[in-house]
């Protein structure tokens, strides 16, 4: 089984059985930015956490070593993405990445803030104008070096 073919199982059980990633993400521990990575095929879990994802939404051992290789990261089949909530995100970068490098060399210097050592939240913000959607990246700061 390939880890697409995995994801695809996961999600169709998780709708079957009305579950939300956060109900997931309890019931293993982890962070529900996390879980939902990984459900998605951007991380691999441990095989004690793939065996409680598969206890729980009854799925077989197939699926749980699907979800335990390591994935080809961060790979759309398109360069710029066409789903407008990803798309949205992607416009986000194009428009306010040099705001971000700049504002980030600012503070920290010559570096990057790196997406391995890194976490994420997603928070809904009640708003009378409208809910809002909150994102929150926290990535170490990995500083240029010349050996």
């Amino acid at each position: 089984m390939i880890r697409e073919e995995a994801t695809e199982l996961v999600l169709e059980a998780k709708k079957e059985k009305g579950l939300t990633f956060e109900v997931v993400a309890n019931k293993v521990g982890r962070h529900k930015v996390w879980t939902t990575a990984a459900l998605m095929g951007q991380h691999p879990m441990p095989e004690e956490v793939a065996e409680i994802v598969v206890d729980l939404l009854g799925l077989d051992a197939e699926v749980s070593r699907a979800l335990q290789e390591i994935p080809m990261r961060g790979a759309l089949k398109t360069d710029v993405p066409t789903d407008p909530t990803i798309y949205r995100i992607h416009e986000i970068t194009q428009v306010y990445g040099t705001t971000i490098k700049a504002l980030i060399n600012e503070e920290f210097g010559d570096g990057i803030m790196s997406a391995i050592n890194f976490n994420m939240d997603i928070e809904r913000v009640e708003n009378e104008k409208g809910d809002r959607v909150k994102i929150t990246y926290e990535g170490k700061f990995l500083p240029y070096e010349w050996s």
